[in-house]
């Protein structure tokens, strides 16, 4: 229910006017009134609609009356305890009483109905149901807070897992980054071994050069040699030839020669196998050094990329890290929402129970006033009792001994006219005069009375119809005192023809009554419709529209601290002898206003006229 959409009253009677009577009780309120002229059709809306803050039941009604409605609706789940008001003209046996009571009512109403009473008695009923309303949304809003923290709790543990995961993966990483770093120490120790023994290689490689070097210069010495040898072996030859003598000396020199010659042969060869083997093995060298060379520079690259992961798993650990931290405070904020959530639960909770205890406290102060009331209706009832029988006496017991007043006073004077003398018939006639004052006095004070009983249908009606209606009844009155009625700018009004053309009667009457003797009386009557805002009254609701009636004459007026005495009953501000009149006429005008739901005020100033300014909401 939102907060400012009217509160929803079910009226069920079978007669219109009656309801439409309720209706109009309750006009002022900010209530919704459904009306149902059958319990059938009260049943048919309740099936329908259920969010009513009270019934107001007749109880006799045709075909189904209140008490069996009443049984039916109390069978429906849902409307149990939804309040009822019996309004009914005939329960004054404790039969009734008790078979309401048994069927679920919570209180009875006599019509007559006061308005008053009812309206403060469903207004305690209302305010009641406005309670419960607002306690039940308590409550959906405590369920709806305790679902956002469950939802709060799923959520903060399903991040507390992902912290969980987040950190088993961080922790994965850093095992895995100790791994690389192992890996990283092993092949930088092997690169280290291996640019040790390639240094190594190198070295035992200029080893094998300079060895290599030297069987070279070693070898260049043994062909210098061998050349030299063959030079000597050319000049032994030729001494050979010379000397034959010596070729025995020399033939042996020549075969230890040759033996020598053989043996550094056999030698040469075996350096060139040697330096063949050394080449063969500086080759084979160089192409491990390539080799070593090449798979350092893989290891270098290698070296290089693992850095870079390293890099790359340093910058997702800070960035893990970072997300840790923030999840961390993430958790701490909603464990702190969690907590204030928490804390607002149980103020809630505190708030809740101190609702119910206020309930207690009006149930029980409404149960104190529904006892003073039923206490109040009781005298108001009999009061009520009292006042018909009033005005029934009024009506007929002291009319009839003035009409038979007035008739013997008629005869006498008709008939003993002759014999009466001038001051018997002066007495008469003034007998007579107070007579009719009294009548007309005890028929206004009955008009006044039965304003508020009278039913009241609100029309739509033209004030300018009224008016002439007006005119045309007192059009003798208007030609004796040469009155000119000016009526003009005039609106249709949601009034009561009946009670509104009284009213205008009265005004009119009122003009002419008081008008001055040494001008002619001029009445002017004006309306229009205008915003509340507009108007300097404060009674006026400023967002509703009203008509503006205005009465206007230029009579004897009056001063102007007499402009609220002359609206109250027998206020007469001239003497019966200067102006006839019983004083009700201006009390009847403010009446029929209040009927409507109006206001009226009079301003004034002596010998300059009265204006009458009546202000009836328009819709």
């Amino acid at each position: 229910m939102k907060a400012d959409s009217p509160i929803k009253i079910l009226l069920v009677d079978d007669l219109p006017e009656n309801l439409f009577a309720l209706e109009l009780i309750f006009s002022n309120k900010n209530y919704k009134c459904v009306k149902a002229n059958s319990g059938n059709k009260a049943l048919k809306i309740l099936l329908r609609e259920q969010d009513f803050a009270i019934i107001l039941m007749d109880v006799q009604m045709p075909k189904m009356d209140g008490f069996e409605t009443v049984e039916l609706i109390r069978e429906i789940e849902t409307l149990k305890h939804l309040p009822i008001i019996f309004l009914t003209a005939n329960m004054d046996n404790s039969t009734h009483v008790f078979k309401g009571y048994q069927v679920g009512a919570i209180d009875y109403m006599i019509k007559p109905l006061i308005p008053e009473i009812l309206i403060a008695k469903v207004a305690v009923f209302v305010e009641l149901y406005l309670k419960t309303h607002e306690l039940l949304f308590q409550n959906d809003e405590k369920e709806k807070r305790a679902a956002e923290v469950s939802v709060a709790n799923i959520e903060l543990a399903f991040q507390n897992d992902e912290k969980e995961k987040r950190a088993a993966e961080l922790e994965i990483a850093n095992i895995e980054l100790a791994f690389q770093n192992d890996e990283k120490e092993k092949r930088a120790a092997e690169l280290e071994i291996a640019n040790i023994e390639l240094a190594f290689q190198n070295d035992e490689k200029e080893k094998r050069a300079a060895e290599l070097g030297v069987a070279n210069k070693e070898l260049v010495f043994q062909n210098g040699e061998k050349e030299k040898r063959a030079a000597e072996l050319g000049i032994a030859n030729k001494e050979l030839v010379f000397q034959n003598d010596e070729k025995e000396k020399r033939a042996a020199e020549l075969g230890v020669a040759n033996i020598e010659l053989a043996f550094q042969n056999d030698e040469k060869e075996k350096r060139a196998a040697e330096l063949e083997i050394a080449n063969i093995e500086l080759a084979f060298q160089n192409d491990e050094k390539e080799k070593r060379a090449a798979e350092l520079s893989v290891a270098n690259i290698e070296l290089a990329f693992q850095n870079d992961e390293k890099e790359k798993r340093a910058a997702e650990l800070g960035v893990a890290n970072k997300e840790l931290v923030f999840q961390n405070g993430e958790k701490e904020k909603r464990a702190a929402e969690l907590g204030v959530a928490n804390k607002e639960l149980v103020f809630q909770n505190g708030e809740k129970e101190k609702r119910a205890a206020e309930l207690g406290v009006a149930n029980i102060e409404l149960a104190f006033q529904n006892d003073e009331k039923e206490k109040l209706a009781e005298e108001l009832r009999i009061a009520n009792k009292e006042l018909l029988s009033f005005t029934y006496i009024s009506s007929h017991d002291m009319q009839e001994p003035l009409r038979k007043i007035q008739s013997f006073i008629s005869i006498i004077l008709r008939e003993e006219k002759e014999t009466l003398s001038d001051k018997g018939k002066n007495y008469f006639q003034r007998i007579q005069s107070s007579a009719e004052r009294m009548q007309k006095l005890i028929i206004d004070l009955l008009a006044y009375s039965r304003i508020n009983e009278t039913d009241r249908k609100f029309e739509k009606t033209e004030l300018s119809i009224i008016i002439d209606d007006v005119k045309a009844e007192l059009k003798d009155a208007i030609e004796d005192k040469n009155a000119t009625i000016e009526a003009f700018e005039f609106c249709s009004a949601n009034i009561i023809p009946f009670q509104f053309r009284q009213l205008i009667y009265n005004l009119i009457s009122n003009a002419l009554k008081f008008s001055r003797a040494d001008i002619p009386s001029l009445i002017t009557i004006r309306s229009i419709i205008v915003k509340g805002s507009e108007l300097n009254v404060e009674k006026l609701s400023p967002e509703k529209n009203y008509c503006h009636i205005t009465v206007k004459d230029n009579g004897i007026g009056f001063e102007p601290h007499f402009s609220e005495l002359i609206f109250g009953v027998f206020q007469k501000l001239h003497s019966k002898d200067v102006y006839v009149g019983t004083g009700i006429g201006l009390a009847i005008v403010k009446k029929i206003v209040e009927n409507h739901n109006g206001i009226i005020t009079a301003t004034g100033e002596l010998n300059k006229g009265a204006t009458f300014d009546i202000y009836i909401p328009h819709n």
